[in-house]
């Protein structure tokens, strides 16, 4: 058993909500699945409410992320009885993960993330391809409701489109603000993030595919014809069967990258 945490104050720079609710954690810990084994690194883990269960469903191994150096020596005297227990202090969004991995099994990268590096720092996940096996995180409900839609919908934008390129999104269940200390204003939601093992829409130039999708989205009441003008003219998007009048949230990640690819193959753009 893990010794009893020392206080710790919610800290608002670092966008602190403690998670308490046992039901809840009880919850996450079962969809993440840990098993025995596994190379598993917890971001974020505060004051262990997560990182206990987690620690005895993988046998005791786990690594975690922690920027708050207060909370360390805490997470030391909580898990000492853990060998194979490491903490990796500093900045999450400048971890290289590829370098952490090295050369053992694929991450399962797991947290409860400030609301206000969610969105960075999953896209700083995504750039490490085949280093994450995949992702399960606590996020601002309305953050999982824009990466898990579809497109048509309002929710659908430049975080649905480039997650859904490349991983397969899970909206798994929401967590009110009272599962917290303290209590935030708004309501979390867990997501599940897997990389495609092999992307289903690969893109020539994802950089170019990456300022097309931000382009495209610049004005969402606006139509390619107008989003994208000086990249590609109307009759370019009609060969491409695909409607200058259509607003961005409309195209579906193919579509987005069919326009990348041709601009990529005929022009041959530069990378932004």
């Amino acid at each position: 058993m893990a010794s009893r945490p020392p206080v710790h104050r919610a800290r608002k720079r670092f966008g602190q909500n403690f998670l308490r609710d046992r039901g809840i954690i009880s919850r996450i810990v079962r969809a993440i699945g840990p098993r025995p084994g596994e190379r598993i690194v917890e971001i974020g883990p505060g004051q262990g409410a997560l990182t206990e269960p987690l620690l005895e469903a993988a046998g005791g191994r786990l690594e975690v992320i922690e920027l708050d150096r207060d909370l360390i020596p805490g997470l030391r005297v909580q898990f000492f009885n853990y060998p194979d227990f490491v903490i990796h202090e500093g900045d999450a969004l400048k971890v290289d993960f590829r370098a952490l991995r090295g050369e053992g099994e694929p991450l399962r990268v797991v947290g409860n993330l400030p609301y206000n590096i969610s969105t960075p720092l999953i896209a700083h996940l995504l750039q490490a391809g085949d280093t994450v096996a995949d992702m399960h995180f606590m996020l601002q409900k309305e953050v999982v409701e824009r990466l898990a839609a579809e497109p048509g919908g309002p929710d659908w934008g430049r975080l649905s489109v480039m997650a859904q390129y490349r991983c397969r999104v899970e909206s798994l269940f929401v967590v009110p603000p009272e599962a917290f200390v303290p209590r935030p204003k708004v309501d979390s939601a867990i997501v599940r993030l897997t990389p495609h093992a092999e992307l289903p829409h690969p893109a020539r130039d994802e950089a170019l595919l990456a300022a097309i999708v931000k382009e495209a989205f610049g004005q969402r009441r606006k139509t390619l014809r107008n989003n994208l003008k000086g990249r590609i003219t109307a009759a370019e998007l009609e060969a491409l069967d695909i409607d200058p009048g259509r607003r961005p949230q409309t195209l579906s990640v193919a579509e987005f990258v069919r326009i990348a690819d041709h601009l990529a193959q005929t022009t041959g753009e530069a990378r932004p």
